[in-house]
């Protein structure tokens, strides 16, 4: 198996359950589900469809605050945004917002706008996102892109360490779950954008664009 994140061959099969096998890298220390086990864009869109993300919700924008908070915490006064897999319910744009700051959006199935990639942004959020995506070095490049020097890339996800459990952990029971990120991923993601990790906690790692080409902030 390739690792779908640093394309290195040096995998191993890491754990099996009713339905998928997984293999962990021994690179970038991604671990990733049997990429025979993804399911159709149908199939996802499907899955989506079904999830109640209400904006009056005050649970979910709690949770959401989660990765909002520390992101506001760095910008300056009117900055301007992308909301990568913003979802059919997009809170994070309004909570922005409500802090001056305006945000675009993009989700491959509820705001399909390929225009925003050729945009440069000075934050981007990617909240419960990277974990659904099947080509993640591809996409998280492609968002790095569109990040001006000196900006934010805020991403919130599950983050696997050696107390969890891996079989019963809950991350893994939603099947359009197909990637499992690590501190040691997500440092593995910094030394090759040459970035500065500015912020982390359980599930949530804010990332800082060099101000130079090269430079590490």
């Amino acid at each position: 198996m390739t690792c779908p994140l640093c394309a290195s061959q040096t995998t191993t099969h890491f754990h099996r359950d009713r339905w998928r096998d997984y293999y962990r890298c021994q690179v970038c220390a991604l671990i990733f589900a049997d990429p025979g086990t993804y399911l159709s864009a149908e199939e996802e869109h499907k899955r989506y469809d079904f999830h109640q993300n209400d904006l009056n919700d005050l649970r979910y924008r709690d949770f959401l605050m989660r990765l909002a908070d520390p992101l506001l915490q760095l910008l300056s006064p009117q900055k301007q945004g992308l909301d990568f897999g913003s979802g059919p319910g997009p809170l994070l744009k309004l909570l922005f917002e409500e802090q001056g700051h305006e945000m675009d959006l993009y989700d491959v199935f509820y705001a399909p706008d390929d225009s925003v990639f050729q945009k440069g942004y000075d934050f981007i959020s990617a909240s419960e996102v990277a974990e659904h995506l099947h080509h993640p070095l591809k996409d998280l490049d492609r968002l790095w892109a569109c990040l001006l020097s000196g900006g934010f890339l805020g991403i919130m996800t599950g983050l696997f360490h050696d107390q969890i459990d891996f079989g019963t952990w809950h991350y893994i029971r939603d099947d359009t779950h197909v990637v499992f990120y690590s501190m040691k991923t997500m440092r593995w993601l910094a030394a090759y954008w040459g970035a500065e990790i500015v912020y982390q906690n359980q599930d949530v790692v804010i990332f800082r664009k060099s101000s130079e080409p090269g430079e590490m902030s």
